[in-house]
């Protein structure tokens, strides 16, 4: 179970806004209660349409709070969600042990040669352009077989770089249509044959709150549905923000499956 602390200004849920050292903590602190096994920090929004920071306004955002969680919860592992390499280099010197790479190492050149240098687990996201154009970029002629495709190719390149362990995360939301983020969602199960950790983000997202008619504040609901079917579905990590709603959704679902 992965929770979300997003040290932003802009993320598209405000109830995941944290700007303070000391709300980051308090969050932290109910997320590792709730049950949460990583906690994932990002300095930049990722939203369609979000501008982009520089790799030294995300630096500046997340490395003490990297710091702060890696000292006030040592034994709870720390995520840097991140496209630049020299975020995820000084984030991992800070105490995180986990790159989560939305753009699947297009963004910077030099990310899967850091990311292996680290040692570190990788998550490779499918996404297409940028979060500024992506939604201009949701035209497929077979979804499933090509985001396949991406990710046979990515973990090609993750392995010659190195990197040892790969979690793929299909991007939902990213370059991809409401329609097209339920077919995925049905598809999940294909990616199993590539034998690595699937990782979904379907927390709160409009793909819930616009098909409910509601707002991303209303959507808890309708995530842990969607939450409930991606674990049906094979996935391995939930990235959330609603962490003890995740979690008995996933005991439930272990208990079914048993």
């Amino acid at each position: 179970m992965m929770g979300i602390i997003n040290v932003t200004p802009d993320s598209f849920y405000t109830g995941s806004r944290f700007t303070a050292i000391d709300e980051v903590l308090k969050q932290a602190e109910k997320m590792t209660r709730d049950g949460a096994d990583i906690l994932d920090v990002g300095g930049q929004s990722t939203r369609p349409g979000a501008a982009e920071l520089s790799a030294e306004e995300e630096l500046d955002r997340v490395i003490g709070v990297v710091e702060s969680l890696h000292f006030n919860f040592p034994r709870t592992i720390i995520s840097i969600d991140t496209f630049y390499s020299t975020v995820a280099r000084a984030a991992a010197l800070a105490g995180a042990s986990i790159v989560n790479d939305i753009s699947g190492g297009s963004r910077d050149a030099n990310m899967l040669s850091v990311a292996g240098s680290l040692g570190v687990p990788y998550i490779c996201m499918h996404m297409k352009g940028t979060p500024d154009t992506m939604q201009q970029h949701t035209q497929y002629e077979n979804l499933g077989l090509e985001i396949m495709d991406y990710f046979i190719q990515r973990l090609a390149a993750c392995r010659k770089a190195g990197i040892k362990d790969v979690i793929i995360d299909p991007g939902f939301g990213f370059a991809k249509t409401i329609e097209q983020n339920f077919a995925l969602l049905k598809q999940l199960s294909i990616f199993k044959a590539l034998c690595v950790p699937i990782l979904c983000g379907l927390s709160r997202k409009s793909t819930v709150y616009k098909t409910l008619g509601n707002s991303a504040e209303e959507a808890l609901n309708g995530t842990t549905v969607l939450n409930t079917l991606a674990l049906l579905n094979g996935a391995n990590i939930l990235r959330v923000h609603d962490v003890k709603e995740a979690r008995e959704a996933a005991t439930l679902v272990a208990a079914y499956l048993k």
